[in-house]
Order: structure tokens, then sequence, then C-alpha cells
């Protein structure tokens, strides 16, 4: 199977929140290809999903093929966009196939509440959507108590309390978060589309915004699949 990456690739910059977001549309050849590579592939629980933490769903290495053609790319695309020095090298993890599965009653305090992944400065995730707009899509977010949107290693201890203050006090309602609450001020999404890419950092506070009607799925073809990646310099 070829998953090559169309050339050239249409890069958009946006802004949510003050922050920088990178789209791009129509992002393999045959995207067709890399969703057959799913349905072929064996799923298993994310790590901490059972704890009612990490990603809520299940999940399954992608194609070593396309994880090389991603790293080509987004060596040199974050470096420019995002003014890294050209001399730090590339450090990647697994491409892994994602299922949403959990339904909102299963969730955990934590996954009802949008998180970063990293507070390392130069931390991105790279997010491919092989499902449609009615699947959501990612949505940003500022919290109102701390004043964060990003959160770097300073802010990490005051940020907990914070949210561990919230949670003792009342915790969210069991369902995905989307549009905001009395904590978190909803700045923006990036819609899914299929065989869209999306760049954006990893301190960023963010969420997956699910119709629960319908992604809620362990069938490639009809769940919420998405190829996530992250990389830091």
């Amino acid at each position: 199977m070829s998953f090559a990456i169309r050339m050239p690739p249409d890069v958009q910059s946006l802004s949510i929140g003050g922050h920088q977001v990178l789209l791009i549309d129509d992002f393999l050849e045959d995207p067709g290809a890399l969703v057959q590579a799913a349905c072929d592939s064996v799923f298993e629980p994310c790590p901490g999903a059972a704890e009612g933490k990490g990603y809520p769903g299940i999940r399954a290495a992608a194609p070593a093929a396309y994880s090389q053609e991603l790293a080509a790319l987004l060596d040199p695309l974050i470096k420019i966009n995002y003014g890294i020095d050209e001399s730090l090298p590339l450090r990647k993890t697994p491409c892994m196939f994602s299922l949403t599965t959990l339904a909102p009653e299963q969730l955990g305090p934590l996954q009802r509440l949008p998180h970063f992944d990293s507070s390392a400065p130069r931390y991105m995730a790279a997010l491919l959507y092989l499902c449609d707009g009615r699947h959501g899509g990612t949505g940003f977010y500022r919290h109102k108590a701390t004043g964060l949107q990003r959160i770097a290693a300073d802010d990490k201890d005051r940020f907990a309390a914070a949210i561990r203050d919230e949670l003792d006090r009342r915790p969210p309602p069991r369902r995905y978060f989307d549009a905001g609450d009395e904590h978190f001020e909803f700045l923006g999404m990036l819609p899914a589309k299929f065989n869209r890419l999306v760049v954006y950092a990893g301190a960023l506070l963010h969420t997956a915004c699910v119709n629960p009607q319908l992604s809620i799925s362990d069938d490639p073809r009809q769940g919420r699949l998405t190829v996530n990646t992250f990389v830091d310099f």
C-alpha cells in the first residue's frame, strides 16, 4: 500500500485563542489505503482507560510507511512555521490509529475535561482525521480560574491544584466536553474532515469534541477514526 502525502501540501495557518495551529486538507493521495490498514489492524484498549484516564477508546499501530512519510514532512513544516532551530533533531512517538469507544456514562472525571499533552515548549501534536465532520473535531479552551490556555512547566502545579479543587467541589457531568462551561472558555475548534491533518502545540488545553450518537464505535469505517502522532525537538 502507498501512504504518499499529496504534494505540495496546502498548509493553512490559523489562530485560535492567539495560538497558531496548522491545517492541511487532502493530506494523503490515497487516504482509503490508510482506512483499510486500520480495518486490518488489531486494536487494544488505551492504557489508563479502565481507570478513567487518558484516551477514551482503543488504539492500534499505524503502518511504518505512513510514519516515515509523516516524519519527513513534519520536521521542516513545524520548524518553519513555529520558528524552531533547524539543528534540533525531531523525536517522534509511534503513529497510532485511534477509535473513540467509551460511552459518555463510562468516562472518568478527567476524561470529561480539556487536557494538555505535555508542557514541553516544542512538543507538538499531529492528528489526521479519517472521519468526516459529523464526528466533531478538536476544541481549544482557556481555564477561567487560572487564565491559562497553554500549560508551561511552571504552570503545571497551579493548574493541577485548581482542577482538583473544581473536581472536589462538583465533578463534571458524564459527557464529552465541547462548548465550554463555568470553568473553561471555548476558544474555537478545528473541525473534523476526512483526510485533514491538524498540527498544534501539545501544551494547549484541548479536547476531542465527540458526537456520542455517531462516534462511539470500534468500526474504523463508521467510528471516529484518527491517526495520532506526537513530536518534540
